[in-house]
Parts: structure tokens; C-alpha cells; sequence
């Protein structure tokens, strides 16, 4: 006779013993799954950032409005309705177009 203060504990049977583990292992391919996707994301983004001259010698009297890059040039927007692009590795005017 067992000890009434003493409850038994059941014993695990096997199916419930495979069930356990799996859920636990699911739990741990899932959390891995979100950190392996977290870090693709950080590795995607940082990598992605454009490279711009330090300075960029506008004609007198222009002030930039917008920017945007290609592969080897990029273009100044300026506020009297230009559009100036550069050559990205020389930092020189390749050409100005007159907005209308």
C-alpha cells in the first residue's frame, strides 16, 4: 500500500514521450527559423547603402531639392528647375537638363 501523502505519478508512456519531443523541437526550428530570417533581413539592408561624394560643387545660386543615384552617375534636383547629373566617379557635370 503506498503512502497516502505520496501521489503517484503516472508514468510517461511513449507516445506522449515522442509528442513532448517534438513539440519541443518544432518550438526550437521555429525559433531558430525567425532568427536565421531576422538576420537576412539585417545583412540585406545594411549592404544597400549608396556612396555619395563628400561635397558637390552646384553652379552659383543653385540649392538641391532632391538627389538620386544610378550606377555611375547621380542627379541633383536644384530649386530653379534644373536637373544637373553628375559622373559618380569623377564628380564632374556630365550634363543639365532644364525642367519646364
Amino acid at each position: 500500500m503506498s503512502n497516502p501523502s505520496e501521489p503517484e505519478i503516472p508514468q510517461e508512456t511513449p507516445q506522449l514521450r515522442l509528442l513532448r519531443r517534438m513539440v519541443m523541437g518544432l518550438t526550437a526550428v521555429m525559433i531558430g527559423g525567425v532568427l536565421v530570417t531576422f538576420a537576412l533581413i539585417v545583412i540585406r539592408l545594411a549592404d544597400r547603402t549608396p556612396t555619395l561624394p563628400d561635397q558637390v560643387e552646384l553652379p552659383d545660386g543653385a540649392h538641391a531639392v532632391a538627389v538620386t543615384i544610378g550606377t555611375n552617375w547621380y542627379a541633383v534636383v536644384t530649386d530653379d528647375d534644373r536637373i544637373l547629373i553628375f559622373d559618380k566617379t569623377t564628380g564632374k557635370l556630365r550634363q543639365s537638363v532644364d525642367v519646364e
